[in-house]
């Protein structure tokens, strides 16, 4: 038997603080996606929107010479 430094059992861990420890990475996990997902939600409705007034005129265009009228 090879002689440790430290002894090997005070790195384990029990089956009940590792499944803490997952679920805790799983709240996170699930609380980043939901502000990421809401952020990008918020950008596309904002361009769907813009992209609505635009097509029927409430905007002017960006682009004068581009008529999107004529590629309906």
């Amino acid at each position: 038997m090879t002689n440790y430094p430290y002894d090997q059992n005070d790195h384990l861990i029990t089956k009940e603080q590792c499944k803490e420890m997952i679920d805790d990475a799983i709240r996170q996990h699930n609380r980043n996606a939901s502000i990421i997902s809401f952020c990008v939600g918020w950008v596309v409705l904002a361009l769907f929107a813009e992209g609505l007034l635009r097509l029927i005129g409430v905007i002017d265009p960006v682009f004068p010479w581009l008529d999107v009228h004529t590629l309906l």
